[in-house]
């Protein structure tokens, strides 16, 4: 069984040491575990998991789903991440990524609890670019039964309220339409109710529910592969350095509840600690101006393996399309203190019937682009000064069939949002860009064009609705495009969104062995990093879904491979 707390009696040498429960790490210690290695696995916060346990769960992993031989290859995929990564930089990881990523999911089937699918359709985010697909490059977890974790359960990070129904109902993919459609066909209305009185089942015993889906599933998989490892698992611990010999790191010495101790790696120590999304001072230092201050990813994310690996020798790049994976988010203050973020990746910005506009009330960009060129559009120099916050604009019957943000769809008391400050309300169009000190005849001159090109089923100003990722997240019983509809109906509503991040892009230099580089571009001898400690291998581009997801998994399956091969030697 995983431990809660630090052990003083336990064993304290180990063949490896990880440092960090999220995707990465768990798969690392997965994996060399289940090469016969012996592996402890730390974590500073009470809950294993990280972001991805908060996470869709998409895993772009190009090649691997059977599915895939019709329409993609290594060589097709190779394309598209050349013609969206346009840089020599990085490209021996990305290549080592291509071959190794099949190898890594083909192994954690054969030797772990993970199993994925591949998702039907998910068209890549730059559709029109050579090379793309719209099916087989993203998988998914499959559904989990939670309870098969006994206790344990408990130690696993619960995904974000605000996308869970009932107060702890996690809704899978395929589910939504359903719950969107239970009041006008019996099919969904039956599915519904067998869903939700499962979880009233679960709920007579658990704290939530226990039918896991999206990211909290491929967590809750590592979680049991490492059970059934008999890997320990120590929660808040914090890592005061590493250990080092004259020729390699050596292990860690760490400080919990039961005080300082050494704890030894004899093949080394793999960094896994979640980048640094909530490091103040690194975001200051390299995030953009306006994005310096919001992040969407799970706590935990301080840094603390870029600082070790930095004191150990290593090196920090930047890759050069910027320092983080971007996404528009919302924040507020419930009653109860906690403060929400939350991130607009896919709800709400693509469908039919909102707008997003600027200070000056208009429109900036394409709503419907992915989460990441939203940001960067918000970014841009000529948009800085005005799209920061963007307000999204949508009205009643949006509102109630699709929901706004936190927002859920079918919300009957929206007073809580608004009296938070979160939702803002107008009785007219001019109405509501006063409330948003907005110029209201610029407000309405915006929607009313809007309007306009909705009747035609074109967007003259963006072209929203034209091509097929912009489309699959329209609505489908909406033509004739999918992502455009009248704002129309009072009374009219808008959320403000904000520059955020759901992890950073830019860590630790390493090789293709996931081994951590120095100044000069040698490994320094017993050290790893994946997750988002380890620089992105997309060098802060965001070609699809899951582009954190996939990596961290492929190069966690890199390190533990070649400590339990090649470890031995001293990580050379």
């Amino acid at each position: 069984m995983p431990e809660r707390d630090g052990d003083p009696s336990s064993r304290e040498e180990y063949d490896v040491v990880v440092l960090g429960a999220g995707a990465g790490g768990m798969t690392a210690a997965c994996i060399a575990a289940a090469e016969g290695l012996s592996v402890l696995l730390l974590e500073k916060t009470r809950l294993v998991g990280g972001t991805t346990a908060i996470s869709g769960g998409m895993v772009w992993a190009p090649n691997c789903a059977v599915e895939a031989a019709r329409e993609d290859s290594r060589e097709k995929a190779a394309r598209y991440l050349g013609a969206t990564v346009p840089t020599a930089d990085g490209a021996d990881l990305r290549e080592a990524f291509l071959t190794a990523a099949p190898e890594a999911i083909a192994y954690l089937e054969r030797h772990t609890a993970v199993r994925l699918k591949p998702v039907a359709v998910y068209p890549d985010y730059y559709p029109e670019a050579e090379g793309a697909t719209t099916r087989g490059r993203v998988l998914e977890p499959v559904r989990f039964d939670g309870t098969t974790l006994g206790d344990a359960f408990l130690m696993l990070r619960p995904p974000l309220p605000e996308f869970t129904l009932f107060g702890g109902m996690m809704v899978a993919r395929e589910d939504i339409p359903h719950f969107r459609r239970m009041f006008r066909t019996p099919v969904s209305a039956l599915r519904v109710l067998r869903l939700t009185v499962a979880y009233l089942l679960q709920r007579l015993r658990w704290p939530r529910g226990t039918d896991l889906v999206l990211g909290n599933a491929l967590v809750a998989r590592l979680l049991k592969s490492l059970q059934d490892r008999s890997v320990p698992i120590r929660l808040g611990v914090d890592v005061v350095r590493l250990e080092r010999d004259d020729e390699r790191v050596t292990g860690v010495l760490v400080r919990d509840d039961a005080g300082e101790r050494t704890i030894m790696a004899r093949r080394g120590v793999i960094l896994a600690t979640g980048g640094f999304s909530h490091d103040d001072a690194r975001r200051r230092a390299l995030m953009p101006h306006g994005a310096a201050d919001l992040t969407a990813a799970a706590e935990g994310g301080t840094g603390d393996g870029l600082a070790l690996g930095t004191d150990a020798g290593g090196r920090v790049d930047v890759g050069e399309f910027g320092p983080a994976y971007w996404t528009p988010a919302s924040h507020y203050t419930r009653p109860d203190g906690r403060h929400v973020v939350f991130p607009h990746t896919v709800t709400d910005r693509g469908k039919p019937g909102l707008i997003a506009v600027n200070s000056e009330g208009r429109r900036f960009t394409n709503e419907a682009v992915s989460y990441h060129e939203f940001v960067r559009a918000m970014l841009r120099t000529e948009n800085a000064g005005t799209a920061i916050p963007a307000r999204l604009i949508c009205d009643r019957h949006f509102l109630w069939k699709y929901g706004l943000g936190a927002i859920r769809p079918m919300t009957m008391r929206l007073t809580p949002y608004q009296d938070a400050g979160y939702l803002t309300e107008g009785a007219s169009v001019a109405d509501l860009a006063q409330r948003l000190s907005i110029d209201a005849e610029a407000l309405v001159d915006t929607v009313e064009r809007f309007n306009r090109d909705v009747r035609t089923g074109v967007d003259t100003e963006f072209g929203r609705g034209s091509n097929v990722y912009q489309r699959h997240f329209g609505d489908p019983e909406i033509g004739p495009n999918p992502c455009l509809a009248p704002i129309e109906t009072p009374p009219f509503y808008s959320v403000a969104v904000y520059p955020a991040d759901l992890g950073t892009a830019c860590g630790l230099a390493v090789d293709t062995r996931a081994r951590v580089l120095d100044g000069n571009g040698r490994p320094v001898p017993g050290l790893y990093a994946c997750g988002n400690d380890m620089e992105s291998i997309m060098r802060g581009a965001y070609p699809g879904p899951g582009i954190t997801i996939g990596p961290a998994l492929t190069f966690g399956y890199l390190a533990a491979m070649h400590m339990a091969r090649d470890g031995a030697k001293g990580g050379a």
